[in-house]
C-alpha cells in the first residue's frame, strides 16, 4: 500500500471516482511478449486505487469487460485483484500491474471493483474505460 503521490503524464490518464474510491489506469503495449505475425498482442495495465473518502473500504471482487478490435466482448469475474483483497483506510492506496492478451492490435477494457465498507455496505467502484493499443495502431 502507498500514500497518494503525484505523477505527471503527457496523455490523459483514465480515471474515475465512486463513493470516494479513485481509480486510475495506465495501459501499455508489451512488444517482447507480442507477435503481430500470429495476431498475438500483449498489454500491461497499471491500476492505482485510492481511498479519498472518509470510511475504509475493502475490494472483494472484480468484473472486467474486455473488448477486442472486432467488438467481441469477454467478461472476466473473480475475487480480488492479483490474488489480493486490499482494505483501504482513508488516504491509503493500492497499486498493481496485470496483463491482457488480445488477438487484435487495438481493444479496450473497463469494469468495476466490488467494494465493501466496514458496516457491510457494498458498492461498485467504476474502473474507467481505457484503450489497449499497439503503438501507431490508432493512426
Amino acid at each position: 500500500m502507498h500514500k497518494r503521490g503525484t505523477t505527471l503524464y503527457w496523455w490523459r490518464v483514465p480515471e474515475a471516482t465512486t463513493q470516494g474510491i479513485h481509480i486510475t489506469v495506465t495501459p501499455e503495449y508489451v512488444p517482447n511478449r507480442s507477435n503481430p505475425a500470429t495476431r498475438q498482442f500483449f498489454f500491461a495495465y497499471n491500476v492505482t486505487i485510492e481511498n479519498e473518502g472518509t470510511a475504509p473500504a475493502k475490494l472483494v471482487s472484480r468484473h472486467w469487460i474486455i473488448t477486442d478490435g472486432t467488438g467481441t466482448e469477454e467478461h472476466v469475474r473473480g475475487p480480488g485483484v492479483v490474488g489480493e483483497q486490499p482494505r483501504l483506510e482513508p488516504g491509503e492506496g493500492f497499486r498493481y500491474t496485470s496483463f491482457c492478451p488480445l488477438s487484435t492490435p487495438v481493444g479496450s477494457m473497463e469494469g468495476t471493483y466490488q467494494m465493501v465498507r466496514d458496516d457491510g455496505t457494498e458498492f461498485d467502484a467504476v474502473v474507467p474505460q481505457f484503450t489497449l493499443a499497439m503503438p501507431h495502431a490508432l493512426n
